[in-house]
């Protein structure tokens, strides 16, 4: 009798570890995406969403049976070994039972064990829910929330990380957008020292024409003394029919109007500029009105949807030197406007 009630009360202890390290394990997928993928057919959402609802009143049969065999197994210590030997192994199991439970290998027994009977309990608990409903200790919270996004920063991340989901360039495209707003302009500018430019004396004959056209810009701000005095803004297609017989300069085939945004300014801002004033080119200015760089709708718009779109000037990480001085007639010709 002695040799049955230790073998019964080792494998009840064992039963108690396995039962006391059930854990059972959230879907991945939010309750909206449950409900979702359930209503179009997916009998696996609809399964883990069961689980879901199921899942306070597992920990509340956890509980229940975890509490029975901790009496059947502390009555079988006193039992079988005395009253001394039998409440200090009885305190022991007590004791120990929750820190022996989260032992790896009980853990994968356990696992083992719930998945085998993880269906048949949900069939009970739905054919049972009176029995369910004696034995709940859990708050009977049918309707989990779902998952809530903190910041926005988390939403960026959870975005950039959805791959099979979205496609790389609709993930870029959301999470440049999230950020669109607070993006100044002087991050995407093309700095100062890489301003390429034209006098507006230069005459445009057919080698100024050719240097023109290596540069690779569709446009050119035209400056008067130095960058700090841009006086309009040359567009190269205008020149393929001007009449270089008359050795025309470039002030005459300029656009005389100039936009003129800060530097410190956000994108959004930028972007609303653009549309309101048609035009695809501001100079960037700092507080001292100094030229810091040109802003281009193209820049723009590779910002907010974070693709290339046209390599219009070259970005490099040298920021432009800001000069000390501070002179008042700088960037103020006759038609200026700052947006």
């Amino acid at each position: 009798m002695f040799i049955f009630l230790t073998i019964l009360t080792t494998i009840l202890f064992i039963l108690l570890l396995i039962i006391a390290a059930i854990q059972p394990v959230h879907s991945k997928f939010s309750i909206f995406e449950l409900r979702r993928r359930s209503q179009l057919g997916d009998e696996i959402a609809r399964q883990n969403l069961e689980r879901e609802r199921s899942f306070n009143d597992i920990l509340s049969l956890r509980q229940v049976f975890t509490s029975l065999l901790l009496v059947i197994v502390v009555s079988l210590c006193v039992t079988n070994f005395g009253w001394i030997a039998g409440i200090f192994m009885a305190l022991v199991v007590t004791l120990g039972f929750g820190p022996m439970s989260n032992l790896d290998f009980i853990k994968s027994w356990s696992r083992g064990f719930y998945g085998y009977i993880e269906d048949p309990l949900l069939d009970f608990m739905q054919k049972t829910p009176f029995i369910v409903k004696l034995l709940r200790s859990m708050p009977t919270d049918y309707e989990i929330p779902d998952k809530r996004i903190e910041s926005r920063e988390e939403l960026q991340y959870l975005i950039s990380n959805s791959e099979g989901v979205l496609t790389t360039d609709v993930r870029s495209l959301i999470v440049h957008g999230l950020s669109f707003g607070d993006v100044k302009v002087d991050s995407i500018m093309t700095p100062r020292s890489m301003i390429a430019c034209i006098r507006k004396n230069d005459l445009l004959g057919p080698l100024m024409l050719n240097e023109l056209h290596k540069t690779g810009h569709s446009r050119l701000p035209v400056i008067d003394e130095d960058i700090d005095h841009v006086v309009g803004i040359l567009h190269i297609s205008s020149l393929l029919s001007l009449d270089i017989k008359s050795s025309p300069t470039a002030e005459r085939a300029m656009v005389p109007k100039v936009y003129y945004i800060r530097e410190d300014q956000t994108l959004r801002h930028a972007l609303a500029a653009f549309l309101r004033t048609r035009h695809h080119l501001f100079v960037v200015i700092n507080q001292f009105r100094e030229t810091v760089g040109l802003l281009s709708l193209e820049d723009v718009i590779e910002a907010l949807i974070g693709q290339k779109i046209v390599d219009e000037f070259d970005k490099h990480d040298d920021l432009r030197a800001v000069a000390l001085r501070n002179p008042g007639s700088n960037n103020k010709p006759e038609k200026c406007q700052n947006v």
